[in-house]
Formats: C-alpha cells, sequence, structure tokens
C-alpha cells in the first residue's frame, strides 16, 4: 500500500469534524499496518496533528488507535509503547476540562493506556482478545496464582471499558433521538470497539471464576464475586440501553446478559453458562476481521475428553475427590458371613486390579498427551524464536536507521551551533557597528562641513584655472600671431620665388628663341658658333641653379608647415588637460556632496526602521510643512542643475541645493516616523511606505546628477509623486473634528448618513458583481464556497441598510420631540457632542462596509485570508453597535422607532454571525481538498520537516502573543487618537461623545 494512500487516509480519519469516523478510513489504516508490519507511518503523521488543543480530533485518534490496537498488526503495540507516557499526559491535561469532549477524551486514553500494559504484561492475549478454552488455560501457565492475578487484571481491564462506557450515555441527552446525529454518532462509534472487549472479557471473567472457585476456598474468592456482581450490573444494563439504540441496530447486534449473574458455588452452573456472541453485520465488517460473529468455539465435550480434561485438572490442581472422606460405610462395621467376606474380598480384588488397569490407560495417555503438548510448546517457541530473529532483524534496521538519523542530527547541531556562535559573533560586530552609528553621523556632519570648505578652496582652485587659462590664450594668441607673420612671410617668399622662377622661364624662352635665331643663323655665321655654345651652356648652368634653390624654398615651406601643426597640437592638448582637470574636481566635488546626502538619507531610513530610537510623536501639520519645503527645493535644484549644464564652472548653487535637498529629505523620513506613531495602523503602514519610496526615488534622483546629460534625463516626477501621496496621507492624519462649526454640524450627519448608505448600496452592487464573476469562471467547491460567503456578505449589507434607516427615523424623532422652536441645525449644535458621535458611528459604518467587500473580492480570488473576513464583519457589527448606541442615547424608551432599531441591530448581529460561520465553513472545505502529500519524502526529510514545523509552531504562538499585545495598544493609541480628532475635552474622560452623553442624561 502506498504510503502517501494511508496518510491521507489518516487525515480523513482523524479530523476536526463532529461526525464518525469512517469505515473505509479506518480499513485503510488497518490494512497499512499488516502491509509495513507496524505503526511507524501511524504515528509519523498522528505526531504532527494538535491533539492537545483540539478535543474532537483527539477523541477520533482514540478511536482510530483502538481499531489498530485491536484488528492491525502485532507490532502496533510494539510501536506505541514509546508513546505511553505522552497518552498519560494528555490524559491528565483532558482531565482537567469537565464540558464536552474533554472528560471523554481523558478516560479513553487512560483506556487506551490500560489496554496497551494489559497486552504487553500477558502477550498470549491477541489485540481483539480472541481465545480459545485451551489458549485460556495456557495463559496461565498452570499455576493458580498465575490465573488468580489474570483475574484481577481483567477486573480492572473491565473497569476502563465500563466507565468510558457509561460516561459516553452520561454525556448524551438521551431525551432526544442523539444516535441519528452526526455529533451523537460520533461519540457513540467508539463504543462498538469496547462493546467487543467487554463481551470477552465478561466470558473468560466467568470461566476464571469457575476454575478458582474448583481450587479456592470460596472465603478467598468473596472479593472476586463481589466485584464480578458490580460489573455485570453494569454491563447488563449497558449492553441493554446500547441495543435500544437506533445508531447500534444496523452495525452491530449487541448480546444480552442472562437475568441472573452466574453462581460460583455450583460448580455445575458452569455449563449453564452461554458465552455472549457479538454479531457484526457483514454490510458493516472490517475486511481485517474475518469472522463475521466473535465468539469462541464453543462446542459439546464427550465424556472421554471431559474426563481427560479432569485428570489434566487433577494432574495441575491435586485431586480433592480422590477419597470420599464422608464415606462412613467402612467404618460401620456389619456382621457377615465368611463367603460374603470371600466374595467381597474378590470384588475387592478385582476392583483394585481393574483401578490399576484404569490407572495405566491413564497414565499412558496422559504421556501421551504430555509429549503431544511438549511437542506443541517446542513449536510454539520455534516459531516464537524465529519471530523474535525477524522482530530483532527490523529492530536492528531501524536501530541501524536511527543511529544514522542520530548522526545526521549531531552533524547538523555542530552545524547549527557554529552556525549560532557566528551568529552571535556578528551580533555583536553589528552591536558594536551600531554604538559607532552616532559617531560616523557626527563625523558625517564634520565632513560635510570639510566638504563645504573644499568647495571654497576648489573654488579658488577654478579661479586660479581660469587665470591659467586666460594666461594659456593669451599664449596661444601670440603662437597665432607668430604663425601669422611665419605664413605671411613664407607666401611672400613663395610669390617672390614663383615671380623670379616665370621670370626665369620667360628668360628661357627668350634664349631658346634667341638659340633659335642663332641656329638659324649658324649656317650663315659658323664662326660664333663656339660663342654661341658657350653663352648656351652657362644659361643652362643659371637654369639648374634655380632649379635647386626652388627645391630648398619648398623644403623650408614644409618644415615651417610642420612646425606649425605641432603648435597647434601642443595648444589644443594644454587646453583639454586643463579643462579635464577642473571637468574632473567639479565631478569629485559633486560624488562627494551626493554621497554625503545619500548617508544622511540612509541614516534617516534606519531611524525609520528602527521607531524605539524616536522618543516623541509628532503631528501631521509639520509634516506637510516639510513636504512644501522638500517642494520647493527641487525646483530649486532643478534650476541649479539647468544653470550648470549651461556654465559647468558655476556649481557652488548645485552643492547647496544637494545638501539642502538632503536634509530636508532626512526631516521629511524623520517627521513621518514620528507621526505614525500617532496614526491608526493602516495609514501609518502607508505612511512608512510612502517615506520609504520617496527616499528611493530621491537616492535614484541624485544618483542621476552624475552622469553625464541633459536636464531631459533627470526626471523628478517619480519624486513628486511620493511627496504627493505623503501629503495626502499627512492630509488625512490631520485632526478633523475640531475645524468643524457648529452650525455645520447638521448638515454634516445628512452628509455622513447619505454617504453611508450610498457605501453601503456600493458595496451590495460589487457583492453582486463579485457573485456573478465567480459564477461564470468557478466550479465545484470554489463556487459552493464564494457563493455561501458572497450570500452571507449581501444579506449583511441588507441589514446594514435596514439599520441605517431606522437610525435615520429615530434620529428624526429625537430632533423632532428635543428641539422645540429651534430648527434642527440649531438642535445638532446645541448637542454637539450626541451628533459627533453620529457622525463618527456612520463614518465607520461605511469605512467597514468598504474594506468588508475588499477583503470579500480577495478570499474570491484565492488572494485574501479567511481570518481578514472574519475580521471585518465583526468591526461591522462594532461600528454598527456604536451607531445604535450613538442614536438612542437621547431616545425615549418607549419609542417605536427605537424598538425597531433595536431589531435592525439584531438582524445585523445575525447576519454577522452568518458571515462567520460560512467563512468557518468554506475555509474547512477549502482546507480539506488541500491535503499535503509527502510521498516523495524519506524518514530524514519528514523529521526534518516536522522538526520545521515545530519551530514554526512556536514562532507562530511567539507572534501571537507579540500580535495580541500590539492589538491591544493599537486599541488604547486608536481610543485616544479618536479623541483628539472627534474634538472631546481634555479634562473628562476619553469615551466616546455618545457614551458621555449618555452618562449626562443619566445625571
Amino acid at each position: 500500500m502506498d504510503v502517501s494512500k494511508m496518510t491521507v487516509s489518516i487525515n480523513k480519519a482523524i479530523n476536526t469534524q463532529e461526525v464518525a469516523v469512517k469505515e473505509k478510513h479506518a480499513r485503510t489504516c488497518i490494512l497499512g499496518t499488516h502491509h509495513e508490519k507496524g505503526a511507524q507511518t501511524f504515528w509519523s503523521v498522528v505526531n504532527r496533528l494538535p491533539l492537545s488543543s483540539n478535543a474532537v480530533l483527539c477523541w477520533k485518534f482514540c478511536h482510530v488507535f483502538h481499531k489498530l490496537l485491536r484488528d492491525g498488526h502485532p507490532n502496533v503495540l510494539k510501536d506505541s509503547l514509546r508513546y505511553k507516557n505522552e497518552l498519560s499526559d494528555m490524559s491528565r491535561m483532558w482531565g482537567h476540562l469537565s464540558e464536552g469532549y474533554g472528560q471523554l477524551c481523558s478516560i479513553y486514553l487512560k483506556l487506551l493506556r490500560t489496554k496497551m500494559e494489559y497486552h504487553t504484561k500477558n502477550p498470549r492475549f491477541p489485540g481483539n482478545l480472541q481465545m480459545s478454552d485451551r489458549q485460556l488455560d495456557e495463559a496461565g501457565e498452570s499455576d493458580v496464582n498465575n490465573f488468580f492475578q489474570l483475574t484481577v487484571e481483567m477486573f480492572d481491564y473491565l473497569e476502563c471499558e465500563l466507565n468510558l462506557f457509561q460516561t459516553v450515555f452520561n454525556s448524551l441527552d438521551m431525551s432526544r433521538s442523539v444516535s441519528v446525529t452526526t455529533a451523537g454518532q460520533c461519540r457513540l462509534a467508539p463504543l462498538i470497539q469496547v462493546i467487543l472487549d467487554c463481551s470477552h472479557l465478561y466470558d473468560y471473567t466467568v470461566k476464571l471464576l469457575f476454575k478458582l472457585h474448583s481450587c479456592l476456598p470460596a472465603d478467598t474468592l468473596q472479593g472476586h464475586r463481589d466485584r464480578f456482581m458490580e460489573q455485570f450490573t453494569k454491563l447488563k444494563d449497558l449492553f441493554y440501553r446500547s441495543s435500544n439504540l437506533q445508531y447500534f441496530k444496523r452495525l452491530i447486534q449487541i448480546p444480552q446478559l442472562p437475568e441472573n449473574p452466574p453462581n460460583f458455588l455450583r460448580a455445575s452452573a458452569l455449563s449453564e453458562h452461554i458465552s455472549p456472541v457479538v454479531v457484526i453485520p457483514a454490510e458493516a465488517s472490517s475486511p481485517d476481521s474475518e469472522p463475521v460473529l466473535e465468539k469462541d468455539d464453543l462446542m459439546d465435550m464427550d465424556a472421554s475428553q471431559q474426563n481427560l480434561f479432569d485428570n489434566k485438572f487433577d494432574d495441575i490442581f491435586g485431586s480433592s475427590f480422590s477419597s470420599d472422606p464422608f464415606n462412613f460405610n467402612s467404618q460401620n462395621g456389619v456382621n457377615k458371613d465368611e463367603k460374603d467376606h470371600l466374595i467381597d474380598q474378590l470384588y475387592r480384588e478385582i476392583s483394585g486390579l481393574k483401578a490399576q488397569l484404569e490407572n495405566m490407560k491413564t497414565e499412558s495417555q496422559r504421556a501421551v498427551l504430555q509429549l503431544k503438548g511438549r511437542i506443541s510448546e517446542l513449536e510454539a517457541e520455534l516459531a516464537e524464536q524465529q519471530h523474535l530473529r525477524q522482530q530483532a532483524a527490523d529492530d536492528s534496521e531501524f536501530l541501524r536507521a536511527e543511529l544514522d538519523e542520530l548522526k545526521k542530527k549531531r552533524e547538523d547541531t555542530e552545524k547549527a551551533q557554529r552556525s549560532l556562535t557566528e551568529i552571535e559573533r556578528k551580533a555583536q560586530a553589528n552591536e558594536q557597528r551600531y554604538s559607532k552609528l552616532k559617531e560616523k553621523y557626527s563625523e558625517l556632519v564634520q565632513n560635510h562641513a570639510d566638504l563645504l570648505r573644499k568647495n571654497a578652496e576648489v573654488t579658488k582652485q577654478l579661479s586660479v584655472a581660469r587665470q591659467a587659462q586666460v594666461d594659456l590664450e593669451r599664449e596661444k594668441k601670440e603662437l597665432e600671431d607668430s604663425f601669422q607673420r611665419i605664413s605671411e612671410q613664407a607666401q611672400r617668399k613663395t610669390q617672390e620665388q614663383t615671380e623670379v622662377l616665370e621670370n626665369l622661364k620667360q628668360e628661357l624662352a627668350t634664349s631658346k628663341q634667341e638659340l633659335q635665331i642663332v641656329q638659324g643663323s649658324l649656317e650663315t655665321s659658323a664662326q660664333s658658333e663656339e660663342k654661341w655654345a658657350s653663352q648656351i651652356a652657362k644659361l643652362e648652368k643659371e637654369q639648374g641653379s634655380l632649379v635647386n634653390a626652388m627645391a630648398r624654398r619648398e623644403e623650408e615651406f614644409s618644415a615651417l608647415q610642420e612646425q606649425l601643426e605641432q603648435t597647434h597640437l601642443k595648444l589644443s592638448s594644454t587646453e583639454e588637460s586643463m579643462c579635464q582637470l577642473a571637468k574632473n574636481q567639479r565631478k569629485k566635488l559633486l560624488a562627494e556632496s551626493r554621497r554625503a546626502a545619500e548617508q544622511v538619507i540612509q541614516d534617516a531610513l534606519r531611524q525609520l526602521e528602527e521607531p524605539t530610537l524616536i522618543s516623541c510623536a509628532g503631528s501631521a501639520d509639520h509634516l506637510l510643512s516639510t513636504v512644501k519645503s522638500v517642494s520647493s527645493c527641487i525646483e530649486q535644484l532643478e534650476k541649479c542643475w539647468s544653470q550648470y549644464l549651461a556654465c559647468p564652472e558655476d556649481i557652488s548653487g548645485l552643492l547647496h541645493s544637494v545638501t539642502l535637498l538632503a536634509h530636508l529629505t532626512s526631516d521629511t523620513i524623520v517627521h513621518g516616523s514620528t507621526t505614525c506613531l500617532r496614526a491608526l495602523p493602516e495609514p501609518a503602514d502607508a505612511l512608512t511606505e510612502a517615506c520609504k519610496q520617496y527616499s528611493k526615488e530621491t537616492l535614484i534622483y541624485l544618483a542621476f546628477l552624475e552622469e553625464e546629460g541633459t536636464l531631459e534625463n533627470i526626471n523628478s516626477t517619480a519624486m513628486r509623486s511620493c511627496l504627493s501621496k505623503i501629503a495626502a496621507i499627512g492630509e488625512e492624519l490631520l485632526p478633523r473634528g475640531l475645524d468643524i462649526k457648529q452650525e455645520e454640524l447638521g448638515d454634516l450627519v445628512d452628509k455622513e448618513m447619505a454617504a453611508t448608505s450610498a457605501a453601503i448600496e456600493t458595496a451590495t452592487a460589487r457583492i453582486e458583481e463579485m457573485l456573478s464573476k465567480s459564477r461564470a469562471g468557478d466550479t465545484g467547491v470554489k463556487l459552493e464556497v464564494n457563493e455561501r460567503i458572497l450570500g452571507s456578505c449581501t444579506s449583511l449589507m441588507q441589514a446594514i441598510q435596514v439599520l441605517i434607516v431606522a437610525s435615520k427615523d429615530l434620529q428624526k424623532e429625537i430632533v423632532e420631540s428635543g428641539r422645540g422652536t429651534a430648527s434642527p441645525k440649531e438642535f445638532y449644535a446645541k448637542n454637539s457632542r450626541w451628533t459627533e458621535g453620529l457622525i463618527s458611528a456612520s463614518k465607520a459604518v461605511g469605512w467597514g462596509a468598504t474594506v468588508m467587500v475588499d477583503a470579500a473580492d480577495l478570499v474570491v480570488q484565492g488572494r485574501g485570508k479567511f481570518e481578514e473576513l472574519m475580521v471585518c464583519s465583526h468591526e461591522i457589527a462594532a461600528s454598527t453597535a456604536q451607531l445604535v448606541a450613538a442614536s438612542k442615547v437621547k431616545a425615549d424608551k418607549d419609542s417605536s422607532n427605537l424598538t425597531q432599531l433595536q431589531q435592525a441591530s439584531r438582524g445585523v448581529n445575525q447576519a454577522t454571525a452568518a458571515v462567520v460561520a460560512s467563512t468557518i465553513s468554506g475555509k474547512s472545505q477549502i482546507e480539506e481538498t488541500d491535503n499535503m502529500d509527502f510521498s516523495s519524502m524519506t524518514l530524514t526529510q519528514i523529521k526534518r520537516q516536522e522538526m520545521d514545523s515545530q519551530v514554526r509552531v512556536l514562532e507562530l504562538e511567539n507572534e501571537l502573543q507579540k500580535e495580541r499585545q500590539k492589538l491591544g495598544e493599537l486599541r488604547k493609541k486608536h481610543y485616544e487618537l479618536a479623541g483628539v480628532a472627534e474634538g472631546w475635552e481634555e479634562g473628562t474622560e476619553a469615551a466616546p461623545p455618545a457614551l458621555q452623553e449618555a452618562v449626562t442624561e443619566k445625571e
């Protein structure tokens, strides 16, 4: 059988519902013990159940455990002995409760402990107590002392059974048909196991008492007979009363005991004893109990078997009747003749021989029986030794697993100790770090002052850098002028060389022309040839020198151009280095200022997360003024950032704005934290989250200041949104009742009542919409739970609407009867405290309806908690009760409208109870469908999960205690703040206006 299936069956059989344990779940648990040959899985599941905190759960556990002890595997008893002390402690704990299932659980646990001790002490008795007469004789080991002690233990065992039987009947109202109700069947179901046990114990007690009376004097057993008579009377009455219950008629046939108890002083009465037979119909029997008819195999013994039994009994206890002490025939002498004496002597000899022959037969039969008995005993011992060997092997394997688990636990413990040491060391380090925080804060303030001084120094350095830049620009200008002059000179020289070259080219052309003329005249003048040749050579030489001069001029021009370019590069690098130096200095100064600002904000956040360091509570108006200052600072910071982007040299205004923003942000967070101390939990949590979000957005905004970019890259919209949210919460936290004029109270009452009616109508419409969505999208158990919860919420809203109408009618009657010649507004103004009570109650009703609808919406969506819906329902009931109290303070006690208002109030209470009941029922249904699956987990993992669950239980109990203390303080603080908000007088007690008005009216 799958372990997970058995786990599910155990959880289904043992639950908190007050119904009888289903037979199929108990049958699965019994089969599981036979499959795993023990009850390890059963106890691993049961140990996680809160048996000490839920009486119904403990009662059903006792029922299932009783069935396992009777019909489960024999090793169930062995696996359960380790929990015997825990059962005793639990029995004593439940014994302190005098109502409900407390006493029942205590007595049932005591019975189970007695049963475990009895079967441990008498291992021959099986869990279902079914034994034959031979097995019963063997249980006493042929010793009258053992039979005596065994009878006493059976009396104790039967006494516990009868005690539970009687207590269950006393807890039921027998004037009703309790056996057909689920609650009655839950209490009656375990009595089936008790009836089965009692029938066997009664039968064995009768047989043992007859056996003892045949061996011991009657006076010695007088106490046994008295105790048997008492138990016989009780058992007969309980069997008779049980057989008349409708619940047992279809499950079990209960036997009836004889009219008169057995007469133990008459040995023949044993043959008149009829063993009580308990019959379980086939459809109601468990699959583990093989016979439907639970009785011993009783059959008539023939004469030889009866003689054999008598002989064996005589051998064990000795024959008390071997010789008749009251036979006086031999003592009364009768005178006979010799022949008669001879006949008598022959008869005596024949009788003696017959007796010897009978004794020899008896001895042989006895020897055969003893040998057969010895063989049976040896076979039983062999089987028992095999069983013990297998059991020892199982124990060895279990102990080996436990040893491995203990080793792992020891390793885990060592790791936990090392981690604990590390945690303690870190805690000490954190304490030291915390002690240095204040010193660091003062150091940060000092560093900020140093940064301001460094700012001044950097400003001076910037002025020096600017002067150096001016000198550099002047040198640059001089270099440009010199370069211009060199360029002009090079251009002039180039132009001159070009002109000379042109002239040389013209002269060359003229020379060529002349050469042509000369060549033309050579023909006519041969004499002048040499002259002209020398002239041509001279001209060619001059032409070469001019070409060389022109090449030198071009080289000089190239060198001058390279020198000019190097001068330009040098000037540019010098200028860039100066700009980069100034820019880095500005960035460094800005980064240091930003880090200091972030440190200030982080310190404020730590104060927000540690409200115990704040010694006084703040006010909402102070917070609002700080928020306005922060908004102005953000505008100034954006303006300075724009100026810085336009002129990076001017950074002083930006640094001042960053520092101012950091301090104002710190003030905002601190004032927000102090304001939360005087606010309700919901707005206090909202204000805390808003302050945290604002600080986060501020840090992001400051981080953007280090990046290069334009104004568009830095957006303060998120910061402004957070500030707006903080301002809105602060506006809500301002006292409202102090600024209302008395002439406006009348109009405000009508407005608040109308707003409350509108809120109820809106809530009703939302519930109808949620119900339609649930019907369209959900099915099965979830749809059923949602329809039940939303239906009860709708009924509650309708009841509140009736209450509001009745309250309006009663208020109108009060105003009409008490205002006289004054107007309604004057009446409200005259009774301002009563009027403020009405306004406060109306607000509370409308707010409660809205919150309850939100909680119901989350529950239907599967994202909410059922407990929140129940708390909201109770809150609405309290608010309506406040409205009723405020309305009926000035009302006439005989007013019909007052009667209608009280009836409407009762209707609201009933509707609230219906919401709570439907929520609890729905939660139970949802939890039944969500069963945990541990099929894939090992034993070690399950044990680790068990330890984690125990740790979680302790943590949750600690958190519950702390939350209860916190709830008390919150209610106290809410009471005080409500007095301030509603304008209660400082000289009187802090009581609601409606209640103070009621006291005044009584006086």
